[in-house]
């Protein structure tokens, strides 16, 4: 299966909480491309309490088995890539996955212990996911499948209705308590 692969970083971003008893959000809130030298889980900036981590680089991998996905992603007006980060401590975090899939990115985000983002696509991705999906789509119809009509007369190979005497569990007598 065709496949082609492209490493982002991902940057988060950590507000402070709403109120003192409240933990602050860890959001993904960019990407970048190329990969930065920086560490994974290396504070970036903090500006009047809004803090914003470089939490390390991922993979977006595209497979021509999912082309249609990508499609529909491109054509929707707004192309996005899904980020998927796990914890809440920007120290800890770490990205679990991006993906060009909707679908996918949907799954991730049905997963209460993951904090899923859908970021802009930037250009260039939008032009190599373009590419790809041009290289391998195969257009599948529709073929809507059709049951096949059952004689009511026929004699079939199937278990009874009514088990015999001899095909029953035997009985055996109750147990003592």
């Amino acid at each position: 299966m065709p496949q082609k692969s492209v490493r982002l970083g991902v940057l988060a971003l950590r507000r402070p909480p709403v109120t003192r008893w409240g933990p602050g959000e860890l959001r993904p809130s960019g990407l970048l491309m190329p990969v930065p030298q920086t560490a994974p889980n290396t504070l970036v900036s903090n500006m009047e309490g809004v803090e914003t981590w470089y939490l390390g680089a991922r993979d977006m991998t595209l497979y021509s088995g999912d082309t249609g996905h990508h499609r529909d992603n491109l054509a929707s007006g707004r192309a996005a890539l899904w980020v998927a980060i796990r914890g809440q401590d920007p120290a800890r975090a770490e990205v679990v996955c991006i993906t060009a899939d909707p679908y996918e990115g949907e799954g991730y985000a049905s997963d209460l212990a993951l904090m899923v983002e859908a970021l802009p696509m930037p250009e260039a991705i939008a032009a190599m996911v373009s590419e790809f999906v041009a290289q391998y789509h195969v257009d599948m119809p529709f073929k809507k499948r059709k049951r096949l009509p059952v004689d009511p007369n026929a004699m079939t190979a199937r278990a009874p209705r009514v088990l015999q005497p001899q095909d029953k569990w035997v009985n055996t007598p109750p147990r003592k308590r």
